[in-house]
């Protein structure tokens, strides 16, 4: 690649910042990134308020959030926010109440997990720069950020289905009340169990070193990079399905708990050792004991 290539000295302001940008994407993804975590907090957050007038049972936080002004939101995700409230049917098909709570648990992965996810991406932008700078060609970051949210997408599936079965087994409460008695205790109690796994920890030590694996998977196949991006998906989900397990127990949405389980992911991700799953593992043992003895 001739020193020409790179001159963009014809072109007015607009096109220089734009041929800087495809020369360099990384401020174009760490916008992007930083857009959708904002966004998808501001949504959530906002639903979180407004459930705490709808919401039968009492959750963690609840007292501060009725203090807090309701957010604004467009009347699409009012409807949204309605579907979500309850899994049977109000004024829709139980295909569209479904897919609201598919959204619903995609939004909460978006706000918890993407941060942590955010240094895997920035290691990503450091090989491309370096492939960039020798002339190969780079395929454009958000291509495997689209790849891991895809993953999350595709587990939010499972998520929705689970929390309308317990719901409608129930017969009662709605999807934003803490799940209580045996239910929240077993989901606490798996997702305690699962911090001293093998299987957690194979998934962890991906997460914590993803270097070796983008570097070895590195392709200027768009298709590759996207299959990648699931990949890193697939090892996120592997760490972080059984936490995310906790939203039943503290209320779907509950924003506290939300940020309290992006904040751990975040540092058990950057940090060596199994100290961390272990005590935040013991701590959820005890929490579904407890909530075992309260229930009997």
């Amino acid at each position: 690649m001739s020193a020409q290539d790179h001159d963009f000295s014809h072109l007015d302001r607009a096109g220089r910042a734009t041929a800087g940008l495809a020369r360099s994407p990384r401020p174009t993804v760490t916008l992007a990134i930083g857009m959708a975590i904002v966004l998808a907090w501001y949504v959530l957050a906002a639903m979180a308020i407004r459930g705490t007038e709808s919401r039968l049972a009492g959750a963690p936080g609840d007292a501060l959030l009725r203090h807090l002004p309701q957010l604004p939101l467009p009347e699409f995700l009012d409807r949204f926010f309605a579907l979500c409230l309850v899994p049977a049917p109000l004024a829709g098909s139980i295909v569209t109440q479904a897919c609201a709570l598919v959204l619903m648990w995609f939004l909460m992965a978006v706000a918890a997990m993407l941060p942590s996810a955010a240094p895997m991406i920035h290691t990503y932008c450091e090989i491309a720069d370096t492939a960039r700078i020798k002339g190969e060609p780079v395929v454009h970051p958000l291509v495997l950020v689209a790849g891991y949210l895809t993953t999350w997408l595709g587990a939010s599936v499972p998520f929705a289905a689970l929390t309308m079965a317990i719901y409608a087994f129930a017969g009662s409460g709605q999807v934003l009340d803490p799940v209580a008695g045996f239910a929240g205790a077993a989901a606490l109690l798996i997702a305690g169990l699962y911090q001293f796994s093998g299987l957690k920890q194979a998934c962890l030590n991906k997460c914590r070193n993803p270097f070796s694996i983008l570097f070895a998977n590195w392709s200027a196949n768009p298709r590759r990079i996207f299959r990648l991006g699931l990949r890193q998906g697939i090892w996120c989900l592997g760490c972080c399905w059984a936490l995310m397990l906790v939203m039943f127990a503290v209320g779907a949405m509950n924003i506290f708990w939300m940020a309290l389980i992006g904040l751990f992911t975040l540092i058990e991700k950057q940090t060596q050792g199994r100290m961390a799953s272990r005590v935040a593992g013991a701590i959820l043992l005890v929490w579904a004991g407890a909530l075992l003895l309260i229930s009997a």
